[in-house]
């Protein structure tokens, strides 16, 4: 789901998402990817967005034409920017958080507590 209000370009967000199906094993290497076209109306965005994302993840060895790479599971980790993934994942988490009517304080309070840290 591309989010409109989020700073992230819309093909970056996209990337991202195609990114963590791959990783987390939604989609499988060998599985087809949807048609720009298709992807494009289903998300309501321009081809040329969908298009630009394939592309990247294709020159990331991630994707071929058509479909997952059969070695994309074997790739290193894919993000390139590791704090900015950060911030993306934290912006998320904020903006969900604040849609749940939470205010600043147990924000900060919930991420503190998080295990694992």
């Amino acid at each position: 789901m591309v989010v409109a209000d989020d700073p992230t370009p819309p093909y970056e967000q996209l990337r991202r998402q195609l990114i963590e199906l791959v990783r987390f094993g939604v989609l499988a290497p060998g599985d087809r990817l949807p048609p720009l076209r298709q992807l494009a109306a289903d998300l309501g965005l321009a081809v040329g967005t969908v298009a630009r994302t394939y592309r990247e993840l294709e020159m990331a060895g991630i994707v071929v034409p058509g479909g997952v790479a059969e070695r994309a599971s074997q790739r290193p980790p894919f993000e390139p920017d590791p704090a900015g993934a950060l911030r993306d994942r934290a912006t998320s988490f904020v903006r969900e958080a604040c849609l749940l009517g939470a205010e600043d304080d147990p924000i900060v309070s919930a991420i503190a507590r998080v295990p694992g840290r």
